[in-house]
C-alpha cells in the first residue's frame, strides 16, 4: 500500500487545552478508516487541519510524497483531497446542477459533464430529483446528493465528518451503504463519527481520538 497521507508532530491547543498530540498518522490508498471519538475530542479540528481548513500549531504533512505544511498549501490539494462538512452546504440552484458544479469549475467539457452527473444521480438513487432545489429535499436526499458532489470529482482522499448525524433510521442506512460503496471505488476515505452503526461497516479500520491521542481499536 502507498501512503496518500503522513503527519508527524501533529499539534493543537485552545487556550491552555491540548487538542491534538498526534506523533505521526499515515493514511494508506486501499484503505478506509473511522475516526472515532466523544463530542469536542477533536475529530472534526484534525479533518479540518488535513484538508486544510484550520491550521496546526506544529505538525509536518506529506501528501503523495510531497511537503504540504502549510494549511493554505493542502487547501490548494482539493479536489485530490476533500473535506465534506456534515452539514453541507447546497447551491440554491438543482440537485443536477449541485453535483456538476465542481466539474464545471474543472472545465469538464458540458457532455461530459452531463454523463458524469448522470451517473451520480443513478449512483446515490436521486436521478428523480434531479431538478429539485435543495431546499425542497429531506436530510437524507441532501446527504446523498453531497456525496454525489464529491464522488463525481474522484478524490484521492475523501474526509468525511458524521455524515449520518441527524438522519432519522431509514436515511442513515442508506448513507451508509453509500459511505460503504465509496470505500470500495475511491482510494482513500476517512469518517470520522460517534455513530455505532458506521463503526460497522466492512472493512474498515478503526482509530479512537481521546485526550488528544490517536490509537487504532475501537473506543473503550
Amino acid at each position: 500500500m502507498t501512503a496518500i497521507l503522513q503527519a508527524e508532530g501533529l499539534r493543537k491547543r485552545y487556550g491552555a487545552r491540548v487538542l491534538l498530540d498526534i506523533g505521526r498518522l499515515q493514511l494508506d490508498s486501499g484503505t478506509g478508516y473511522l475516526l472515532m471519538g466523544g463530542n469536542g475530542a477533536g475529530k472534526t479540528t484534525l479533518l479540518r487541519i488535513l484538508a486544510g481548513l484550520d491550521s496546526a500549531d506544529t505538525g509536518r504533512f506529506t501528501i503523495d510524497g510531497e511537503r504540504h505544511d502549510s494549511a493554505t498549501s493542502r487547501a490548494r490539494l482539493a479536489p485530490r483531497l476533500l473535506y465534506m462538512h456534515q452539514h453541507s452546504c447546497l447551491f440554491n440552484t438543482s440537485v443536477a446542477e449541485n453535483i456538476a458544479y465542481g466539474l464545471r469549475v474543472a472545465g469538464v467539457p458540458r457532455a461530459e459533464r452531463e454523463r458524469l452527473v448522470a451517473e451520480q444521480m443513478a449512483w446515490a438513487g436521486v436521478a428523480h430529483l434531479a431538478e429539485v432545489p435543495p431546499h425542497r429535499l429531506s436530510g437524507g436526499e441532501k446527504q446523498r446528493v453531497a456525496l454525489a458532489r464529491a464522488r463525481v470529482l474522484r478524490p484521492k482522499l475523501l474526509l468525511l465528518d458524521e455524515p449520518t448525524a441527524n438522519l432519522d433510521s431509514a436515511a442513515r442506512g442508506q448513507v451508509m451503504a453509500l459511505i460503504g460503496r465509496m470505500r470500495r471505488d475511491l482510494e482513500c476515505v476517512l469518517v470520522a463519527t460517534h455513530d455505532p452503526e458506521l463503526m460497522e461497516l466492512p472493512d474498515m479500520r478503526h482509530w479512537t481520538l481521546a485526550d488528544g491521542r490517536l490509537r487504532e481499536g475501537l473506543p473503550g
